[in-house]
């Protein structure tokens, strides 16, 4: 490392990269995500590279990324058979079931079952939806960019809104109220954080 701490990416191996990302780049949202397979199986999985893509058109945008040996998420492997996902929020009350669904588990499992999760339809979408979650964004495929097979390469899918779910307790219509969601970010590690501490600022004119 040079004396301004000043270094090139290539310099750093992937794991070293990831902690960085990971611990520099938080509190991050988290995409509670829902597919079925080809063959009617369903996943779930929650993932902290996630963000807003465009408001018109509605595009929410998350990145699985390839595990240790290079291989793809079943996430991933189902929105290119299907073309659909939920994205769900989930909030503080179901971090348990959240945390329970990141398991490594065979692709015929159903993670909906192993977090003591329910079912529910959402529009004329084949995914399922959680009931329990009070915000769930259901989306057709827009695009998947792949940024290799190494392992860590990530798969940034865009996926556009067409059919939303929120809890009338949770949003009004207009604004969500923080207080009843308890919306919860990823840390480094293990970490997880709660919005409990905000403080506002007013937009520069």
């Amino acid at each position: 490392m040079n004396d301004d701490a000043t270094l090139t990416a290539s310099e750093l191996d992937s794991g070293i990269l990831y902690r960085l990302f990971s611990g520099a780049i938080a509190p991050r949202p988290i995409a509670w995500v829902s597919t079925v397979s080809k063959d009617g199986h369903a996943n779930l999985a929650p993932f902290s590279f996630f963000t807003v893509a465009s408001v018109a058109p509605p595009v929410l945008a998350f990145s699985p990324l390839l595990n240790g040996e290079g291989a793809t998420k079943d996430t991933i492997a189902n929105l290119k058979d299907v073309g659909e996902c939920v994205v769900h929020i989930g909030g503080e009350a179901l971090a348990q079931a959240l945390n329970a669904t990141s398991a490594s588990l065979p692709p015929q499992d159903d993670e909906f079952e192993h977090a003591g999760l329910t079912k529910a339809p959402l529009g004329d979408l084949r995914v399922p939806r959680i009931a329990e979650a009070p915000i769930a964004f259901g989306c057709k495929l827009r695009d998947i960019l792949h940024f290799g097979d190494s392992p860590l390469a990530g798969n940034l899918v865009l996926a556009e809104v067409t059919v939303i779910h929120a809890a009338p307790e949770v949003w009004n219509g207009r604004h969500v109220g923080v207080e009843a969601l308890k919306p919860i970010g990823r840390m480094a590690g293990s970490d997880y954080i709660r919005c409990t501490d905000l403080f506002a600022l007013e937009r520069p004119k």
